[in-house]
């Protein structure tokens, strides 16, 4: 019977349609499609030969690298599950990961090897031939480069289905203790075509990535290009900057960028010299994450001349659910879109168990195509998130007359305020608004009159003092809504995933003691 092809063996395809096209590159190396799937190929043979089988699970400690992308392709080859692991993360809750996924390899980046050294009498499931290293060397590991080496360029015998578990990744627990999320190759391979038509994304174009392999907007975005032969320019998560990301859209002629509001803000206010970059070959960027200001999308679309702005709403779990087109970026602000082409799968359901009404809020529920199989070794977790099909990540919104989605926040953000519900996300947006203002976070904190008062923590670009960003909120915001008190920090001291989300829970343990 024949199957939709998964990333691993469209590579096959690939090499064979562009034998001269780059396929995947960094700062220092470049490899074409069939060089890629050589590779590759040995890399899974060397996996099997080490006594690996389909549906064992092999953990992944990388910084972005080609050779991140080759554990992809030969796991997605082989049936093997890969453990993308975040490098951010410290020793106990890598054990942590490690062990609850069952992993029986690690692949480790060699600078975060004394980080491994310090946990790895606690990580039972590995034997000690199956420590891996990846570009370096050291005792007691075995070379990456040398399972490379050691096998025979030839396609993996095993029969992969698309309903094959292939990723097990981990949330990046904005609301606790992180969840592994099921990811089969077929959400992965709908997302990869359903994107390109929804994007018209083509072989032609160029993707540069900055966002963390070992988050979910990568395996869809970067490998959306791989899948449909593009090329995929890898830079290291870790070492944004602006000035430095421009020049590399100038010489390499990147078409495409998925981005957060943070890095957008550092383009934006980024040297004179930097911005005199021709960054004219930008075909669509991506904003993903959080939401968008108007300022700020006015300025990236006079920063990029003629760029086609999306935005994107989604989950681990969800994939995405929501996208706005660049039409609708100044006709529908503050909104997520509507959902993907090929898809009918939101709606919002109140506090009474029933579907909203327009304008109302409610929990934002989603199916599809692109909806994860359950939480790893969680069932009741699993139940919990569903109400029959349907899959909520615990987002509040309301749609509009037009169809059109809007995130309110998150159920666990909201801040109750004298018997008034006051959203984080609103206060946020108008805070941000303000030009001295680089970024801000809302929450709520204990107060003996309302029950709640609502707190911005703020992150200053220019002088400004708290009674001025009160002032600022007086007349754009109801009584209850405005903040009570300004905290102003330093951006490194702002908790945020991987992937830029602010962390409020940190901001609510470290304020609210």
């Amino acid at each position: 019977m024949a199957h939709w092809m998964n990333l691993g063996q469209m590579l096959k395809v690939n090499a064979k349609k562009f034998p001269a096209k780059t396929a995947i590159k960094d700062k220092e190396r470049s490899f074409t499609y069939p060089e890629t799937n050589g590779r590759v190929n040995r890399l899974a043979w060397s996996l099997l030969s080490m006594g690996l089988k389909k549906g064992d699970k092999v953990a992944v400690l990388l910084e972005n690298c080609p050779e991140i992308i080759e554990v992809y392709l030969a796991t997605a080859k082989t049936g093997i599950v890969i453990v993308p692991i975040n490098f951010r993360l410290v020793g106990k809750d890598i054990e942590y990961i490690v062990n609850n996924s069952d992993a029986k390899m690690l692949m480790v980046d060699h600078e975060f090897v004394p980080l491994i050294e310090d946990i790895r009498p606690g990580l039972g499931n590995i034997a000690g031939g199956r420590y891996v290293v990846v570009r370096g060397k050291r005792e007691g590991y075995v070379e990456y480069e040398r399972l490379i080496e050691g096998s025979a360029d030839r396609e993996p015998d095993v029969e992969v289905l698309p309903k094959d578990p292939w990723i097990l990744i981990y949330t990046s627990g904005t609301t606790g203790k992180p969840k592994g999320v099921i990811r089969s190759h077929e959400s992965h391979i709908a997302f990869y075509l359903l994107n390109a038509v929804d994007s018209g994304f083509t072989h032609h174009d160029i993707c540069l990535n900055v966002m963390p392999l070992c988050h979910i907007n990568s395996t869809f975005y970067t490998f959306t290009f791989l899948y449909i032969g593009g090329t995929a320019y890898i830079h290291p998560a870790r070492s944004f900057k602006a000035e430095e990301i421009l020049e590399i859209i100038e010489r390499e002629k990147i078409t495409f960028i998925s981005l957060i509001p943070t890095h957008y803000n550092l383009i934006l206010n980024t040297t004179p010299e930097a911005r005199r970059r021709n960054v004219g070959s930008i075909r669509k960027l991506l904003c993903s994450s959080a939401p968008v200001r108007k300022n700020m999308k006015l300025a990236i679309v006079d920063f990029f001349p003629g760029v086609e702005l999306y935005e994107a709403y989604g989950s681990t779990e969800a994939g995405i659910v929501t996208i706005l087109k660049p039409e609708d970026q100044m006709r529908k602000l503050g909104s997520i879109g509507y959902e993907a082409v090929g898809t009918d799968f939101v709606k919002i359901i109140n506090a009474e168990g029933n579907e909203a009404a327009i304008g109302e809020v409610g929990e934002l529920y989603s199916r599809g195509p692109m909806l994860f199989d359950g939480y790893y070794k969680m069932p009741e977790k699993t139940a919990s998130s569903f109400r029959g099909e349907w899959f909520s990540a615990g987002d509040l919104a309301r749609r509009d007359e037009d169809g059109y989605y809007q995130i309110v926040d998150r159920k666990d953000n909201m801040i109750i305020t004298g018997g008034e519900h006051a959203y984080p996300s609103e206060v946020e947006e108008v805070i941000g608004s303000h030009p001295a203002v680089f970024d801000t976070a809302v929450i709520g904190m204990p107060d003996e009159k309302w029950g709640e008062k609502v707190v911005a923590v703020v992150i200053p670009k220019a002088d400004v003092d708290e009674n001025t960003l009160l002032e600022y909120c007086r007349d754009k915001l109801a009584a209850f809504k405005r903040p009570k008190q300004i905290l102003f920090i330093k951006a490194e001291e702002m908790p945020r995933t991987p992937t830029g989300k602010i962390l409020h829970r940190v901001l609510r343990d470290r304020y609210c003691r």
